[in-house]
């Protein structure tokens, strides 16, 4: 444990067993937007949950006594985190017109990269040795191993290389958001306060982005559409994000941001799983190849 922040050195139990968690809800969260699609477009989608949870946290912290509208000297990193978090997703989505599902992904899981890379220059505890690094790389191939058929796929059109350009920039900013909170005044914020700041400043963004894309309000929902709300609101964007938050907070940012790599390999088995998509040998391989990166950049 880290003197006087009661930070963490290493992942512990609870630690390892919240993100896994947290993993596999975001897995089976591609899933859920991908079969809500037909009825709600994704940005919509986006700033309703993160627009939802926002008046959530608001009702947790009330109902537990946390204060989050102290002047505590965050309003400027949380106006930054909130403006990166909502433009992450933008580029997403924005870039999904342009490149396919598969190499957006792979593009966008170069985050725990970028954030091994950045976490020395905020904390020195966060350096990664050789191996942890080689634990990294691996987990990052199995991630392509598992999207190799969709990266083998045609061109989705001319302007591909926009879409995967995107999809870099998407990354640069999620791993942006996690420095960001890391270094600045925000780390010894409480997880409600950082997480509402990314909540209602980007889904205030996705909102505005949602209805100049086009039609961004629905027709009458489906018993399944609006099930799927309720389930990127509640469980998603406030119970995970909120746990996400706790976890960054008192645990090493690196270490934690490797474990995302299990994110999009697990959305492929709730889609074996939940879509009848086929259970493929790349997908076991990524599978294998992440956890056993994963557990070369936490080993001792």
């Amino acid at each position: 444990m880290s003197a006087g922040d009661g930070r963490r050195e290493r992942l512990d139990g609870l630690a390892v067993a919240v993100i896994v968690t947290c993993c596999a809800l975001w897995g089976l969260n591609q899933v859920v937007v991908k079969v809500t699609l037909s009825e709600v477009p994704p940005l919509t989608q986006l700033a309703v949950r993160c627009l939802g949870a926002a008046v959530l946290v608001l009702a947790w912290a009330r109902l537990r006594g946390v204060t989050l509208f102290a002047r505590d000297g965050t309003g400027r990193a949380g106006l930054v985190a909130g403006l990166l978090f909502g433009a992450e997703f933008a580029c997403m989505f924005v870039g999904l017109q342009y490149t396919t599902a598969s190499r957006m992904t792979v593009f966008l899981y170069l985050a725990p990269l970028l954030v091994a890379l950045g976490m020395p220059f905020i904390a020195r505890g966060e350096r990664l040795a050789a191996p942890q690094w080689a634990g990294l790389v691996i987990a990052f191939g199995g991630v392509t191993v598992a999207f190799a058929e969709g990266l083998a796929a045609p061109l989705a059109g001319p302007r591909q290389w926009l879409g995967d350009a995107l999809g870099v920039a998407a990354a640069v900013l999620w791993a942006a958001t996690t420095l960001v909170i890391r270094a600045g005044p925000l780390s010894q914020a409480s997880a409600e306060k950082t997480l509402l700041y990314q909540l209602a400043i980007s889904g205030l963004l996705l909102a505005v982005l949602a209805v100049a894309s086009g039609p961004a309000l629905p027709g009458p929902l489906s018993a399944l559409a609006i099930g799927s709300l309720v389930f990127q609101t509640v469980v998603v964007a406030f119970a995970t994000y909120l746990a996400w938050f706790w976890l960054v907070r008192h645990y090493p940012a690196t270490r934690l941001s490797s474990f995302t790599l299990l994110t999009p390999v697990a959305g492929l088995l709730f889609g074996v799983l939940l879509l009848s998509e086929p259970l493929t040998v790349p997908l076991l391989a990524g599978l294998l190849a992440v956890v056993a990166g994963i557990v070369l950049v936490n080993r001792r």
